[in-house]
């Protein structure tokens, strides 16, 4: 079961024009449950922020948090950086007229070796560090990237069956993972050794939170993997299904607290 030609076939969709780019940033932000957490983390921190913050987006992706980032702050200065030159190319063509504030930027770069020294107050790592072997550089360049008091805001799998892995022996149903998620202890010692002086962990896709990815995200790309003609379906299936997963991902950022299949972690150097 593969995630990543899923996820390329719905950005050559919706890169026909800017109107469609920004109804699948839209999108993403509804139907993943990591991007409510994401984004209101990073809501709380703007409360605070400069006006003039510089914001690191580590493997940028499709760009949508650098979309909704550019858009809290008239004078940010937004980087995103990737290894895709083709997501890259799309995202500077889409945001070089997005906007008339700050600044926002793409370019390539392999996170185990790109640093910028204190050059950013803000950095954000989403579901990029289960896919890279050499985690601790990461962390380390991002820490080394970030100013004093700067924070990193890092989105991934957890233990607790992360990466849909729920039994010993399983197969992760994304396949591009290189581990299967982490230990809150692993984690947080990790970035400790990496240079952060305090960190923060809680958990994400909890129970209501791992039936909403179900029904929007497991299915769908189980019923895409079968064949692009799905894509056709889709509107119908998400219709009938999405009030059901808004709902979950609303008792899942607002419930009790307790173990979930992911991980929300915040670190300040």
């Amino acid at each position: 079961m593969q995630y990543d030609p899923i996820k390329k076939d719905a950005g050559r969709i919706f890169n026909c024009c800017r109107w469609a780019r920004v109804f699948f940033y839209r999108l993403l932000n509804l139907l993943l449950l990591r991007s409510w957490y994401v984004r209101s983390e990073i809501k709380l921190w703007a409360g605070s922020a400069p006006p003039d913050a510089a914001i690191l987006d580590a493997g940028s992706g499709f760009g949508q948090y650098v979309w909704f980032v550019s858009r809290l702050g008239g004078n940010y200065r937004v980087k995103g950086i990737d290894i895709k030159v083709d997501e890259l190319a799309i995202c500077n063509k889409f945001f070089g007229g997005e906007r008339s504030g700050g600044t926002v930027s793409f370019e390539k770069a392999d996170l185990t070796t790109f640093v910028e020294p204190e050059s950013y107050d803000l950095a954000l790592c989403i579901d990029v560090l289960e896919h890279i072997e050499d985690d601790v550089t990461v962390m380390e360049n991002l820490c080394r990237s970030l100013k004093p008091g700067g924070m990193l805001i890092i989105s991934t799998p957890s233990d607790q069956g992360g990466s849909d892995v729920h039994h010993d022996g399983d197969s992760s149903f994304i396949g591009e993972h290189v581990r299967d998620g982490y230990p809150v202890q692993e984690i947080s010692s990790k970035l400790r050794k990496a240079g952060f002086n305090r960190v923060k962990t809680r958990y994400s896709y909890r129970r209501w939170g791992r039936l909403s990815w179900i029904i929007s995200m497991k299915y769908p790309i189980k019923m895409l993997n079968l064949g692009n003609i799905f894509f056709v379906v889709l509107p119908v299936y998400y219709l009938i299904t999405l009030p059901f997963a808004m709902l979950f991902n609303i008792f899942d950022l607002y419930g009790r607290r307790g173990t979930g299949t992911g991980l929300i972690v915040k670190a300040w150097k």
